[in-house]
């Protein structure tokens, strides 16, 4: 954990399921499914001629299904749409967990409306997640990572979004995704820096299962917490890929009883093993066994209260 570390609540996102608001059905699915957490989409996935029955859609939803155990997101028009302001405004109504904020390409972007936020009252849980898509949006990504920062500011979370990146600087769709991993440790390396989280992008073809199995490795060895996702055959990989596994479980325990033993509060490196284990990675060890109680405790069909001390 580093100097700009908030204390908020830890969260599982290794799954994060986009669904246009506009689809009922869709919507009428999410309490069956083991995302972490939900995109509700106002934006891409709407046609304008729908943007007002989307939002209806949401109201109704929000009114009879709180979907306990998982982080609800909605994501809104560009302000300087048309639709920005009412989406914006259904947000402050409906209180989600967070607003996505499209193709944010400098930290104003950001301010703006954790000020419009902060003037309608909403709530300090009411955070802000910023969609990381342009040119622009990368080169700035540790600008506007440093500006959620700033005292009162509700940034948590960036998104990456490839399919417009892509269109924007013409790179090409491939394996592996070459000449877009420097752009991708880019934005990990900014929230890195700042405290915050980054999930990676969405996989398009979601019938090749191999191929996205591939896509959550790598994204995973690079730093991302988790995977945007377009359908809901794709959860149960990133729960995978994304969720901690066995070994790292029993380690992460193994430190933080090492930190317990008599006499080791006063230490900043103990030995376990035989091997070196700093400080540092009894927070990081705290986080992930937090993680997977969360993920015990949803399994198990209990509530989990999130930890603020993480």
């Amino acid at each position: 954990m580093n100097e700009f570390s908030p204390s908020r609540p830890a969260r599982l996102r290794r799954s994060v399921l986009s669904v246009p608001a506009v689809n009922r059905r869709a919507l009428e699915k999410l309490l069956s499914l083991d995302c972490d957490a939900v995109i509700f989409d106002l934006e891409d996935s709407v046609s304008p001629e729908k943007k007002a029955e989307a939002r209806e859609n949401l109201r109704a939803f929000f009114a009879a299904s709180p979907l306990p155990g998982k982080e609800r997101i909605i994501r809104i028009n560009a302000l300087s749409s048309n639709f920005g302001a009412d989406d914006l405004a259904l947000v402050a109504e409906l209180e989600p967990d967070a607003v996505l904020l499209p193709k944010v390409d400098e930290p104003q972007d950001v301010m703006m409306v954790g000020d419009w936020l902060a003037e309608a009252d909403a709530p300090e849980s009411l955070r802000i997640w910023a969609m990381i898509e342009t040119p622009r949006g990368i080169l700035n990504a540790a600008a506007i990572a440093e500006a959620g920062r700033t005292t009162g500011s509700r940034l948590d979370c960036f998104v990456v979004g490839l399919n417009d990146l892509r269109k924007e600087t013409g790179v090409l769709p491939q394996p592996g995704r070459p000449y877009l991993v420097p752009w991708l440790m880019q934005v990990v390396l900014a929230v890195s820096a700042y405290g915050l989280e980054a999930i990676d992008s969405v996989f398009n073809d979601f019938k090749d299962a191999a191929a996205l199995d591939a896509e959550c490795g790598q994204g995973i060895a690079m730093g991302f917490c988790g995977k945007m996702l377009i359908h809901p055959n794709q959860i149960e990989a990133a729960n995978r890929h994304f969720g901690p596994d066995v070994t790292a479980i029993a380690e992460a325990e193994a430190i933080i009883a090492a930190f317990a033993e008599p006499g080791a509060d006063a230490l900043n490196v103990v030995n376990l093993d035989g091997r070196m284990v700093e400080r540092l990675h009894l927070v990081q060890a705290e986080r992930l066994v937090h993680k997977a109680r969360l993920i015990e405790q949803r399994s198990s069909g209990a509530a989990a209260t999130p930890r603020t001390d993480v």
